[in-house]
This record gives C-alpha cells, sequence and structure tokens, in this order.
C-alpha cells in the first residue's frame, strides 16, 4: 500500500471566517450547512459545527450527480432515521435546488408560524450558509437566485467576504467563505477531502495521494478503473503501479522513454473529481 501523504493544512487565515461566523449568528434565523455528496461525513466541518450549534440547520448535499446514486439513497433514509433534514443538489443539472427554500421554510415552521400568529405575514427569514471550501456553496446560490450572484470557480477559496443575497420575496442569504477545521483529527478525512479538491493542490504530493486514491477506489469501484483506463490489475497491487499502468497504457513519456507518473498522477485526480471514473461514493452512513 502507498504510504499515506502527508497533508499539512493552515487555516490561521480562516480566523477572520469563524469570528465573521460568530458576528453574524445573531443576524440569522437558520443556518444551511452544504456539504460534499461524495464525501458526506468528511465535508461535515466539526468544528462549524460547534460554532453554529442550536439554530436551525438544514443540510444541503450537493454534487449528488458525482455520487453512486445508491449511496446517496442509503444517505437519505440514515439522516432521516437521525432527524436531520436534508436536500440533495446538483447544481449544475438544477435537480434539487427548488427543494431548498420549503425545505428551509419546514425547519422554521414553528417561527414562521409564530410570526404570522402575530400579523407579520411573508416576513423576510434570514438564513447563512456554511461549508467547507469547494462543496458548491457559491453554485448554489447562484442557482437559487436565478442569476450570478456569487463567485464560482472549481477551486477552494473563491468567496473572500461575506455577501447577502435576496433569493426570493421572503428569504435571504447570507453567504459565508468556505471554512476547514483547525486540524483534521483523523488522516483518511484529510485525505478524502484533498481527493475531492476541498484542500489545496499545491499542499499535497500528487503523486502519493493519486495513488491513495486508486487503492481507496479499488474495493468498490475497481472495474471503474478498468473500464476508463483499459488496464488489468493484478489481485494483489498498489496505487503507485497502477499509476504506472496508466501511464504506459497512455503512452505518458518523459525523455529517455521513462514513464511520466506525474501526468498519470494529475489525469486521475482530475478524471475523479469531474466523474469519468464514474459515480463515486467514497463514504457511506456508519
Amino acid at each position: 500500500m502507498t504510504e499515506t501523504p502527508s497533508i499539512q493544512w493552515f487555516p490561521g487565515h480562516m480566523k477572520k471566517t469563524e469570528r465573521m461566523i460568530k458576528k453574524s449568528l445573531p443576524l440569522v434565523d437558520a443556518v444551511i450547512e452544504v456539504v460534499d455528496a461524495r464525501v458526506i461525513s468528511s465535508s461535515r466541518n466539526p468544528y462549524l459545527s460547534t460554532i453554529i450549534e442550536g439554530k436551525p440547520r438544514l443540510l444541503v448535499i450537493n454534487k449528488s450527480d458525482l455520487a453512486d446514486g445508491n449511496v446517496n439513497k442509503e444517505w437519505k433514509k440514515h439522516l432521516d432515521k437521525i432527524g436531520l433534514q436534508s436536500v440533495f443538489t446538483d447544481c449544475k443539472s438544477g435537480n434539487g435546488v427548488n427543494n431548498v427554500v420549503p425545505a428551509v421554510k419546514k425547519v422554521l415552521s414553528d417561527k414562521i408560524n409564530r410570526n404570522i400568529e402575530r400579523g407579520m405575514v411573508n416576513k423576510t427569514i434570514h438564513v447563512m450558509i456554511v461549508g467547507i471550501p469547494n462543496v458548491g456553496k457559491s453554485a448554489l446560490i447562484n442557482k437559487l437566485a436565478g442569476q450570478k450572484k456569487a463567485n464560482v470557480e472549481d477551486r477552494p477559496g473563491v468567496t473572500r467576504d461575506k455577501q447577502w443575497v435576496r433569493i426570493s420575496s421572503d428569504c435571504e442569504l447570507l453567504d459565508i467563505p468556505g471554512i476547514l477545521s483547525p486540524k483534521f483529527e483523523e488522516s483518511d478525512v484529510a485525505l478524502k477531502l484533498a481527493f475531492t479538491g476541498a484542500v489545496k493542490d499545491d499542499v499535497i504530493d500528487t503523486l502519493s495521494l493519486a495513488s491513495k486514491l486508486l487503492e481507496t477506489l479499488l474495493p468498490d469501484y475497481r472495474n471503474n478503473i478498468l473500464t476508463r483506463y483499459s488496464i488489468n490489475i493484478p489481485d494483489e497491487n498498489d496505487g503507485f503501479s497502477i499509476l504506472n499502468l496508466i501511464a504506459e497504457k497512455r503512452g505518458f513519456k518523459l525523455r529517455g522513454n521513462e514513464l511520466d507518473i506525474e501526468r498519470a498522477a494529475i489525469m486521475v485526480l482530475d478524471e475523479f473529481r469531474a466523474c469519468k471514473l464514474g459515480c463515486i461514493s467514497l463514504e457511506k452512513p456508519a
């Protein structure tokens, strides 16, 4: 097995975001926590959960189109069982996006009913939207608003400051920059976030990361690798050896006819994130 790559993340610059969240909490009625459907557990920041504890919460599971559909169903059943209101969304097609505002209102039904009893019909509800980097918060907001309001890029850390966005006549969202945990308690959590791009690639050894990804996929998604790269993988093989097979099959060569393993590693990571290896979930409910 490939040695677990060292992932060092220094979230000191996220202190500003932490203070921003704490200062803004009294201004909102509820919190939308956006996570990545491929790594639902790992993309839920436990540190963030501590900060927003006590506020009504909706879990929006984004990028559901990139995840295994059967595993999505398992997660939905699990979340319903533990009483956590959730909505699965795909911001590219728009699937599930129209369910977000009704779900927020369901979470806030007691408050909304009290407002109606006091004669405050259609009173604007204010909702903070939070999550780790690169889970698609800005893309979700733009879909909800029906136009481009928030900056969107396929890399972590694009949203730099908070901004209010009105998404309907009676609902406003407060967009907060992504925030990671100050430290990763478990190495596999850090790895999964690196696989999906929540941690910037320039802080990780690409070869080790791609090798570890291939090893992680082998138990449940071996055929996806075989089909995509048209290679034969021996029963006992490590990720680095598989990268060699992929580089050879694709004809990735350096001067002197040496295999360009680095190029193969970058391709594997890019194709996993772009769903070219198929719809894959890295976590199932416990």
